[in-house]
């Protein structure tokens, strides 16, 4: 188990505030950047990565977008084409999923 800096996990100061709000409680990376177990602080709360799990684009919902804090997968979609230069939607593109909850002490 490893202590991780939160921009490890969530890149943005958004998501990251919409994780101490619960509206965010994961995140897909296109990479693994978490082991379960590990932890990560922001504002003096802690969370533990509950779940890393490979997937592709093509296996992700509505309800997966939701958890990210977008309204529906097509606004997730939307996000991440804005976000990333030269990004093209493929289903079989491999992602992982990094899911985390609050720690409870």
């Amino acid at each position: 188990m490893s202590e991780l800096e939160p921009t490890e996990l969530l890149p943005s100061e958004r998501m990251q505030t919409q994780a101490l709000d619960g509206e965010v409680t994961q995140i897909h990376r296109g990479h693994q950047y978490a082991d379960v177990g590990d932890t990560f602080t922001i504002e003096e709360t802690t969370f533990e990565v509950t779940d890393v799990t490979e997937r592709t684009l093509g296996d992700l919902t509505d309800e997966d977008a939701r958890a990210e804090g977008m309204a529906d997968l097509e606004a997730y979609r939307g996000l991440l084409e804005r976000a990333h230069d030269n990004f093209e939607w493929d289903d079989d593109s491999e992602v992982v999923l990094h899911r985390f909850e609050r720690h409870s002490a």
